[in-house]
């Protein structure tokens, strides 16, 4: 940069400066400046030859009097005139003044535009340094449209110096951040790229700067920089700190270029080629290494510099999600820093495994830290690091900790800061649920929890308690004994008298039997709180004073002696008011049969969606959904109080109190014919009617537990607001496209696993998160909105192609038309296996970007194997049953060539994946690997055995044996193609060994009995190998279902014969 001569110290500017910080009042101040800008204002009307230097010296003074905050309204022509100097002190001043005073929608643009031209084309890089600064500062549209196709140009020119690349490389990306559709690379595209290679590294980082915003759009077009990314990375990483001398920061080589270029390569799945793949690999081992090495300086600046780029690196393994190996270590290395003494670093840890426990990979390595976590948690001055710790014990929780973390989260609870409280709570009730042993363990913890942080715990929650005691006949007379005692304490928080009034009022019966229980004590310690309750919960109150006199005659007088005093009949709130007069109406006029019928037991709440999730994520910030979050949609299985049935509602007409409950009697017959049972899990996964079914049957109903609405659907049809819709998502007149090329690669990654990324493209990113019981699923689908522009007419349909719909039953709920800018949307499905399959169900999305309407379809990775349940079996168990089904049509082989090299860790991970158990010490030899399972259908329930023999002297080959039932033999290939694909994509199998796999199916057995003139079959659900108890009298004690038909069958001992 040219130096500045003496006479450019502007004298006059230094004694106006002077003079405005020797005022001693504001008035002083104004005063002077006033004289200054009438003194410039005419000597620029006056003085027509005003030379150079004093256009800058005016200028400048106008310059420092708008940043003191004065308005300047006049010296703009002067500063453009400047631009025209050949002197770079003036022409910097006027560039300087025009950067900063000077509107993009200014009339003096053009003029601008032109002295810029000037400049651009001048091939002096310090003019051209300067005018690419001021594009990039004012950013408008004009300049956009009038520069856009220049920058490029300049950029990949051979003769353009170092200096100007790096300008024009940020001024490309300002322009593109403002005007993305005016800058098109097109033609420039390859030699932009390749600027990663050059040698001068400031050019380096300002182009990948460029470069990550363009791929993060159009990945496609610049997906050739994976390669030069991770070479360039390579010699940063292997280099020494003194061989990039210019760029080491505190012994640290190039931190900035390092953490750029890790971030790029977060914008591109896992590189495809091996070579570029393992270097890749290399360097992020290396990386994890150098952090293990004591420090060479003691400086903050050496440690942050050195943990931004591992964090970095930790980051882009989290997002490739395939190297075991390399997630463990990760793992490893955040637990050495969550007890580090730098605050931030404790921080970064947490919020970074919150992240890797969502891994199917990393997940037990996060478990290992959870006494760290918890002390954390505990211990923790600062806030902000406490509600990280909370986070990371909630992605951690599984069945294995979940009593555990519940316990310590509530413990922490009582002294937890009030700004978490409520988040806090939120996640133990989501995770008393989901992970429930027993219903009394999770009566006893959301009590425990509303005693705790009562005034936190939303109606969400006590509403989600009162549905499960509803529903569960089991844990009923629990729940009322736990309820009547947690109401003795003398300070009693209001939302526990809400869940006494509801549970007394209709289970008290269930321990009226113990006099220190009995009927007229239960009602007056209700009644003991009723003064200081909220209106809303006196209504509730009243509610369960009616449901008294129903179940415990006995208190009728004195319940109609409260419901007559003056201060019901005549309360100052007409709800109030209104409930007692009617109540002791009906108490008064019915007869015991009308009273025992309008006041009858509730029916069963109806599995609805759960608020519980929605108000967490609502607490999180919209559109902020990160990987953990994602995660619990997984993990959550919670629900809103609502639904429909006879009788009177405890929450009925309580406006504020609560959700109404209907008393509609063909919701009630649902409700009470669709009862699930007490071992049914607490996600309420259940069967559901297929698309299009009017009236879906209580046996084939799948329940929605996420649905956002707060009624129960009629059971003669479906509401707008019903999860279950009877209509696709959308529809459109426009075909939807064909499958992706890459849709079956796409699905073959999910053959093991639940989890990842499914899609992802410049505008795109869908996310899966799926869970599979018995015969049912439920997934999860992530729409991430990549643009800052808004997605409109955005849809999905998923459809099941040819036989698929009678094999396959999905429900979708519909998502949102419209997707915000940075934002996420969540879709949830539920799915029924009917029978065996092998085709998987498309996913067909449309929306509008920019006006212009993409499609694109998916094939979602629902395969046979998702429903596999494990078996576990002794070894002589197994071979006596793989001996037993020794017919031709029951056994199918397939040896295939692994991929890569053997691992016998993956190997079992691949196979846990795959669905079935893994049973150890089973096969004689220790090489082998075994497993069982059975494979959930709604028509039936097929047994499948597997033996994996690894060969280490032969080629790599795998044997697969599937032993079936004869007119089972076309599910063979449903359940090999998945053991195919999942043992071919393991990174565990390589070129040396062989493996050979068998797996056998056994067959349902059929019993037939004559009981008098009626046909009666049993029909054995569970398969045959998996009842120790039947022999050939065939034992009574199997499950068994009993079906009536009016054809008779064949003989007994024809069924019977084995």
């Amino acid at each position: 940069m040219p130096a500045v001569s003496k006479g450019d110290g502007m004298r006059g500017l230094a004694v106006f400066i002077s003079d405005i910080r020797n005022c001693k009042s504001k008035e002083a101040e104004i005063k002077r400046i006033n004289k200054e800008l009438a003194n410039i204002r005419s000597k620029f009307k006056g003085d027509k030859a005003l030379d150079g230097y004093s256009k800058k010296k005016y200028v400048c003074k106008l310059l420092f009097i708008f940043l003191l905050g004065h308005d300047i309204d006049f010296g703009h022509m002067e500063a453009v005139n400047l631009l025209s100097s050949n002197k770079y002190t003036e022409k910097q001043i006027g560039y300087l003044f025009i950067s900063v005073l000077v509107n993009s929608n200014s009339e003096l643009i053009r003029l601008i535009n032109n002295a810029i031209k000037n400049d651009l084309s001048s091939r002096n890089p310090t003019f051209m340094c300067l005018s690419l600064h001021c594009i990039a500062n004012v950013g408008s549209r004009e300049m956009a449209e009038a520069f856009a196709g220049e920058i490029p140009r300049i950029l990949v020119a051979g003769d353009t110096m170092d200096s100007v690349k790096q300008s024009a490389a940020l001024c490309l990306l300002r322009l593109y951040k403002t005007s993305p559709d005016l800058v098109h690379m097109g033609e420039w595209t390859s030699r932009v790229v390749h600027l990663l290679n050059d040698q001068h590294m400031g050019v380096v980082t300002a182009a990948i700067s460029l470069i990550t915003c363009l791929s993060q759009k159009n990945p496609d077009e610049f997906k050739t920089c994976v390669s030069l990314a991770v070479s360039r990375l390579s010699r940063i990483v292997s280099s020494a700190s003194t061989d990039l001398q210019d760029y080491t920061y505190y012994f640290v080589p190039a931190p900035w270029l390092s953490v750029k270029l890790l971030r790029l390569l977060q914008c591109y799945p896992p590189p495809e080629d091996g070579a570029v793949k393992g270097r890749l690999v290399e360097c992020l081992e290396t990386i994890l290494n150098k952090a293990q090495e004591p420090p060479k300086s003691k400086k903050v600046q050496h440690s942050n510099a050195k943990n931004a780029i591992l964090f970095e690196a930790i980051s882009l393994i989290i997002h490739y999600d395939s190297e075991p190996n390399l997630l463990v270590r990760a793992c490893n290395q955040l637990g050495q820093f969550l007890q580090h003494r730098e605050t931030n670093l404790r921080y970064l840890a947490l919020e970074s495994m919150c992240t890797l426990a969502s891994s199917e990979f990393s997940h037990e390595a996060v478990k290992t830290h959870i006494e760290t976590v918890i002390n954390a948690l505990k211990t923790e001055r600062d806030v902000s690091v406490r509600q990280r710790a909370a986070d990371l014990l909630y992605a951690m929780c599984d069945r294995s900790n979940a009593k555990q973390i519940v316990a310590e989260m509530l413990s922490y609870l009582e002294t937890a800061d009030y700004s978490i409280r409520e988040e806090i709570v939120l996640k133990v009730a989501i995770l008393a649920e989901k992970y429930a042993v027993d219903y009394s363990w999770y009566v006893d913890t959301i009590l425990n929890l509303i005693r705790i942080a009562g005034d936190y715990v939303s109606e969400e929650v006590w509403y989600r308690v009162i549905q499960i005691v509803i529903n569960r006949d089991d844990v009923q007379g629990y729940a009322a004994k736990t309820v009547f005692e947690a109401l003795q304490a003398p300070a009693c928080h209001e939302n526990m008298v809400k869940v006494g009034g509801y549970i007394l009022g209709e289970f008290g019966n269930l321990i009226a039997g113990d006099p220190r229980s009995s009927p007229l004590v239960q009602f007056n310690l209700l009644h003991s709180k009723f003064h200081l309750c909220s209106v809303p919960t006196r209504a509730l109150l009243l509610s369960a004073y009616i449901k008294f006199i129903n179940l415990f005659p006995e208190t009728k007088p004195t319940i109609q002696d409260v419901l007559r005093c003056d201060s019901q009949v005549r309360n100052s709130d007409v709800e109030l008011q209104q409930r007692a007069v009617e109540y002791l109406k009906l108490s008064s006029i019915a007869s015991t049969d009308v009273l025992a019928t309008v006041l009858e037991e509730m029916p069963p709440f109806p599995e609805r969606e759960s608020s519980i999730l929605a108000k967490l994520k609502k607490k999180k910030g919209p559109g902020a959904v990160s990987v953990p979050e994602l995660e619990e949609g997984k993990r959550e299985g919670v629900g809103e109080l609502n639904g429909g049935g006879g009788g009177v509602g405890m929450t009925g007409a309580m406006g504020a109190g609560g959700g109404e409950r209907g008393t509609d009697s063909s919701a009630t017959a649902t409700s009470n014919a669709s009862t699930p049972s007490p071992s049914a899990d607490l996600l309420g996964l259940r069967a559901a009617p297929s698309i299009g079914s009017a009236t879906p049957s209580a046996g084939s109903l799948l329940v929605d537990v996420f649905s956002e609405t707060g009624s129960p659907a009629p059971s003669s049809g479906v509401t707008e607001d019903s999860f279950l819709s009877s209509a696709p998502s959308t529809v459109s007149s426009e075909e939807p496209a064909p499958p992706l090329p890459e849709s079956d690669d796409l699905l073959n990654k999910f053959v093991c696993k639940n989890n990842g990324v499914l899609f992802e493209n410049q505008l795109l990113q869908i996310g899966i998160k799926s869970e599979y019981r018995q015969n049912l699923g439920r997934m999860y689908l992530f729409y991430g909105n990549k643009t800052s522009v808004q997605f409109m007419g955005f849809s999905t349909v998923v459809s099941c192609p040819g036989e698929l719909h009678t094999q396959l039953n999905v429900q979708t709920k519909p998502v949102e038309p419209q997707v915000e800018g940075g934002a996420q949307v969540q879709q949830v499905l539920n799915i029924e296996c009917l029978s065996d399959f092998t085709d998987a169900p498309l996913l067909n999305i449309r929306l509008r970007y920019g006006g212009a309407l993409q499609n694109l379809t998916l094939k979602l990775p629902i395969t046979i194997n998702k429903f596999f349940q494990p078996t576990e079996m002794s070894s002589q168990d197994f071979f006596q049953r793989w001996k037993q089904l020794s017919l031709p049509q029951q056994e199918c082989q397939k040896i295939f060539k692994a991929n890569h090299a053997m691992d016998t860790e993956v190997l079992k991970a691949k196979l846990l994946g795959l669905g079935t158990a893994l049973l150890e010490n089973v096969d004689p030899n220790p090489e082998n690997f075994v497993c069982a399972g059975v494979i959930q259908t709604k028509a039936q329930q097929v047994g499948c055995l597997l033996r994996l023999e690894p060969n280490a002297q032969a080629q790599v080959s795998v044997c697969v044996s599937v032993i079936e039932y004869e007119y089972e033999v076309h599910l063979s290939l449903c359940v090999l193609a998945p053991v195919c694909v999942s043992l071919c994509l393991s990174p565990s199998l390589s070129l040396s060994a062989s493996l050979h796999v068998s797996v056998s199916f056994c067959v349902p057995v059929c019993l037939c009995v004559s009981l008098l003139s009626v046909s009666v079959s049993l029909y054995v659900s569970v398969c045959f190998f998996l009842c120790p108890c039947m022999s050939l009298s065939l034992s009574l004690s199997l499950p068994m279902s009993l079906y009536v038909s009016v054809s008779l069958c064949l003989s007994v001992c024809q069924c019977l014969r084995l």
